[in-house]
């Protein structure tokens, strides 16, 4: 693209120009009123000025006086600017003296005093007048921007802020930087790049308030995971945009790599009350690698994930068989662009639910690993149809564990949820059930390890609450929440599947594995949370309405069950509960029954025996 003649550099060039022809016209006529030169100095002033002015101008663009805008010259821009006028006084003096001119030493130094002096004086002016009166619109239209980190990363993001051209596509030209807060007390009340640090972090509610601050820029990439993290509620507190400056090890440095413009939306994850969990990706890829993986239910969103990460640590093949073509195409066409042909993959449409059709693909591909994540989740549906759900999941579950011992599958691993705990809903308690079935599996095979993974809410899963949030306040519509104290423990798509990856590697058979998920979330504060970081006010902007608890549905869910007690692992975020044994007859006798009752769409009868199954089961308590 051609660029655009700067008129503005030649304006400020010609100025130059016009000051050091007025300082020599200036001080030849004192001196020679005062007597202090002799009349003929003045024949020879031109000749004097006109090679003065080209070597002054020649230093000046060396030095780069006319690529720093000079309405934000700071100390450093003086002094450099400075240097090169004496730069250039100095090459003059010396090219007359090869002229065979000899300039007196004290009119050339009073010279170069009242020409440095009238061009530092000019760009001084510049700023404090011509942009203050320029600028005024500016001022009022941009956005007025708090910045959180009064160090490094701050100060690059003002003078970001600072040189940018109002004209241009610069990411900062829409921003003012009113002022900073950082939480170290030598800091406050000083005044970094003229931009003001105007408090500490707990008090950044109250500073956007009184400043009338539209967006916040976190700027400490280098912070813990902690601090970012209460910095970030303390910001979600206002009705500011956040953008948060990433990592140290994920930023982009060079040319055109401007911070502001790496600066990054909020993420409602970074509100979890907990560090990311860190995993062994080293042992996940000794347990894929080499290896035919089978994921059922490996279109929806958990399942899904798992085929993206197994997928990454070379598997021998990987088969997704769901029953949802339409989840099962999109993960096959993700992969299939990612990979092309180096990746063997199958996909499969099929119901777990379906013995026969399971058995012949077990029969076929032989999978050494089973990742089994088919099931109906949704809390409310499953209440209305508790026999669907006993189907699919207890049933599907075990026709899919039967099959992998009959075909000497290596692991096993079932995928559950903190619902399976002291349930009160259909769904749990089916979950509940499967994990007795890998349990019962467990004590009574030799070849094939079964392992259960139990963790709570998964974030933008299908059926969780985010998509749900999102789209209310999207639509407008008001933000629905069962109870204002309602709480869960939150985990990320990411996080649940390397959880799930890394216990199938350390798992020897019969373990759950519970994650040490941190601190429940607060579902109404989440709530709140979210409605804020699309810029609107919680109950002014986007009402909350609490509808009252759903069938089945707790107020808090547990993680881990009272007899199961806990034990650590090499993960310190991972814990095992300790197997529970299962009486195989009993077991079996009551899942005949149940499965007799489902297949007959008894719901009620399904429901009571679904409660003999699983003890802990206390359907529509809170």
């Amino acid at each position: 693209m051609k660029r655009k003649f700067n008129y503005r550099k030649v304006v400020l060039l010609f100025a130059d120009i016009f000051i050091i022809i007025v300082s020599g016209l200036l001080l030849n006529y004192v001196l020679s009123l005062v007597g202090w030169i002799a009349p003929e100095t003045s024949r020879t002033l031109l000749l004097f000025m006109s090679v003065n002015i080209l070597t002054c101008e020649l230093a000046l663009v060396v030095c780069g006086a006319y690529t720093r805008l000079w309405r934000y010259f700071n100390i450093k821009d003086y002094i450099i600017c400075g240097l090169a006028v004496a730069g250039g006084f100095a090459m003059s003096y010396g090219l007359l003296m090869l002229l065979g001119m000899r300039p007196r030493k004290i009119l050339w130094g009073l010279f170069f005093i009242v020409a440095v002096l009238g061009i530092l004086l000019f760009r001084y002016l510049f700023k404090r007048t011509f942009i203050d009166l320029t600028g005024v619109g500016y001022r009022d239209n941009a956005k007025r921007t708090l910045i959180v980190g009064a160090g490094q990363a701050g100060r690059m993001i003002v003078r970001e802020i600072h040189n940018a051209d109002f004209d241009d596509n610069n990411p900062s030209k829409n921003l003012l930087a009113v002022g900073f807060v950082d939480d170290d007390i030598t800091k406050q009340g000083a005044r970094i790049d003229g931009v003001p640090v105007l408090g500490t972090t707990p008090e950044i509610e109250r500073i956007c308030t009184e400043h009338n601050i539209q967006t916040i820029i976190v700027a400490i990439p280098s912070c813990e995971e902690d601090e970012k993290r209460k910095i970030l509620n303390f910001c979600s507190k206002t009705d500011c945009d956040i953008k948060v400056i990433p990592y140290l090890s994920e930023l982009l440095f060079g040319e055109g790599r401007e911070l502001i413009s790496q600066a990054k939306e909020i993420k409602i994850e970074d509100l979890l009350g907990r560090k990311p969990i860190e995993f062994d990706r080293g042992r996940i890829r000794d347990f894929i690698k080499g290896k035919v993986c089978m994921i059922t239910g490996g279109g929806g969103s958990i399942g899904s994930e798992l085929v993206r990460q197994i997928a990454a640590y070379d598997p021998k093949q990987v088969i997704i068989v769901d029953i949802y073509e339409n989840n099962a195409y999109d993960i096959q066409q993700e992969l299939v662009l990612e990979y092309g042909s180096s990746l063997n993959l199958v996909t499969l449409i099929s119901s777990v639910r379906d013995y026969d059709k399971m058995e012949m693909i077990f029969r076929q591909y032989h999978p050494e690993l089973v990742f089994h994540a088919a099931a109906h989740k949704h809390v409310p549906l499953m209440e209305t149809v508790p026999e669907e759900a006993v189907k699919n999941n207890i049933f599907g579950t075990f026709n899919v564990a039967k099959l992998a011992q009959d075909y000497g599958v290596r692991k096993f691993v079932m995928i559950s949820t903190d619902k399976a705990v002291n349930p009160t809903n259909v769904m749990g308690a089916t979950k509940r059930a499967c994990e007795m079935i890998i349990q019962y599996m467990a004590q009574n095979s030799n070849q094939t390890d079964y392992v259960t993974t139990r963790f709570g809410n998964v974030l933008g899963s299908n059926g969780s609450v985010i998509p749900l949030f999102r789209r209310q306040i999207e639509s407008g519509n008001p933000v629905t929440v069962t109870h204002p104290d309602i709480i869960r423990y939150f985990m990320t798509i990411p996080e649940a599947v390397s959880l799930v990856l890394e216990a199938g590697a350390m798992a020897h058979g019969g373990e759950i594995f519970v994650l040490d998920m941190g601190a429940p979330v607060k579902i109404t504060t989440l709530a709140e949370n979210l409605i804020r970081m699309y810029g609107k006010v919680p109950y002014k902007d986007v009402p909350i309405v609490f509808t009252g608890l759903r069938p089945g549905e707790k107020l808090f869910e547990e993680l881990l069950m009272d007899e199961e007690g806990l034990k650590s692992t090499a993960n310190k975020k991972i814990f095992i509960g300790n197997q529970i044994e299962i009486d195989p007859k009993a077991l079996e006798q009551k899942l005949d029954t149940l499965k007799a009752a489902a297949e007959a769409n008894d719901s009620d009868r399904t429901v009571e025996l679904l409660a003999d199954l699983v003890p802990t089961f206390h359907h529509n308590e809170h």
